[in-house]
Formats: structure tokens, sequence, C-alpha cells
């Protein structure tokens, strides 16, 4: 199977237009540390948090049965009780509320990979241009803003109600674009997330693959990139 020309591209943005590496994390955790005086580093805190956050991760979303899905959540109140989880192990006196409110402004900070703007530009001068994130509002939409990116539609986790992979995170942006899955693109780095849930609906999925990650056996991609320039080689064929 190969790509065909799309009418809409749609973009993750975390790890695909922008970077989230773990030691931009560990040192935001360092700062709310620091602010909090608690006794981690931040890459001990970041550690320790960090399993409770994959757990909710985990269970967020139930593929086996799309239509119990757990009551969804935004990001930011689940960051504060996997906070407090924290504390509440360590028997410390933290304050989660302002750490996950921290956490939050910090996910608004984050560099465009060197590619990212040029990228979005010349293929909005052809396609129309959307975003499916799973992100919440407060810190995906100043992000976008801060650079300049224009897009047609911007749906996030939050505003949607629903987290992907979940199949009707992906109908809600088709239904708002007014497109049948064919004609779309989702590109993303997550191979669960992005891939296989895109998938699931009939898009055309494009892994944006930046660290040579290994496949790891489930659903494949109709296309593998390492960069935003060359889906702009591939969208001008």
């Amino acid at each position: 199977m190969s790509l065909t020309r799309p009418e809409a591209i749609i973009f993750d943005v975390y790890d695909t237009l922008f970077a989230n590496s773990p030691e931009r994390w560990q040192e935001a955790f360092a700062d709310i540390s620091a602010e909090q005086k608690l006794p981690y580093d931040g890459a001990e805190l970041w550690k320790r948090w960090k399993v409770f956050e994959v757990n909710f991760r985990a269970s967020r979303t139930n593929m086996e049965d799309p239509g119990n899905n757990p009551s969804f959540k935004p990001y930011e109140q689940a960051w504060l009780e996997c906070f407090q989880m924290v504390f509440n192990e360590d028997k410390i006196d933290g304050d989660a509320a302002l750490a996950a409110k921290r956490s939050v402004e910090h996910m608004a900070k984050r560099d465009p990979y060197p590619e990212t703007v040029e990228a979005i530009a010349k293929l909005g001068e052809t396609f129309r241009l959307a975003i499916f994130s799973n992100a919440d509002d407060a810190f995906v939409l100043p992000l976008i803003k801060e650079h300049g990116l224009q897009f047609e539609s911007v749906f996030s986790s939050e505003s949607a109600g629903i987290y992907k992979p979940h199949p009707e995170a992906f109908k809600r942006i088709l239904n708002k674009l007014g497109l049948p899955p064919k004609s779309c693109w989702y590109v993303g780095d997550h191979l669960w997330d992005d891939v296989y849930g895109a998938s699931q609906v009939g898009m055309q999925t494009v892994w944006i693959n930046r660290d040579n990650r290994e496949f790891d056996g489930r659903v494949r991609p109709v296309q593998e990139i390492k960069s935003l320039l060359e889906l702009v080689n591939l969208a001008a064929e």
C-alpha cells in the first residue's frame, strides 16, 4: 500500500511538530521541586511521578470495549492526582495542584523541530491542515499560537472529551473537516496512539520516526518518515 494524494493532513503535536524530551520534563520537575522545597532532584521526582502517569495513560482508553470508556479526565487533573500519589506515598506535604499547574505551563513552552515551521508553511499552501493531539487546550493552543503555525482546525483530547487511540477521537476531527478518512493523512510519532488509532477509522497513516525506533509489531503505517520535509516531498508527488 502507498499513500494517495490527500485533501487534508492532520498532525499530532508533541514529538511530531515539537520536541518533548525527558530532559525537558526533568528540568521542569527540578523547578517544581525547588519552588516547593521538595526532597527530590528533577530526575527523581519525574521518575516517581512517571510511574503513576504511565498507569493513567494505560487506563484512560478502553480499546477492547470502546463503548465503555472511563470518564474523561484532562491532563491537569490526572497530573495533579499523580503528584498527590507521590506525595502521599512519600508522606510529603507537597502542593499537588501547584505542581500540576506548573507542568501545564511547561508543556506550553516547547521548541519546534528545525523543519516544523517551514514544512507546515509549505504544506499549508496546498492542503487543508489540522491537529488532533492528546493534550489540554491550556498548553497546546498557546504553543501553536506562539510559533505562528496555521491550521484550519485544532482538536485536543480535552476539547473532544476523548483520547487517542479511541476511534471516536479521529471521527470527530473527520466530522469537523467534513472529509472521508481515505482523503486524510494522519501524521504522528506514536505507533499506538497515532498509527493504530488513525488506521482504525481508515485514515492514511504516516509514522514520523526521528529516532530510528524499531517497529514493534503492531499495525504498520502506510509510510515511515524521519523528517517533516520528507512529508513535503511526498505530498508534492
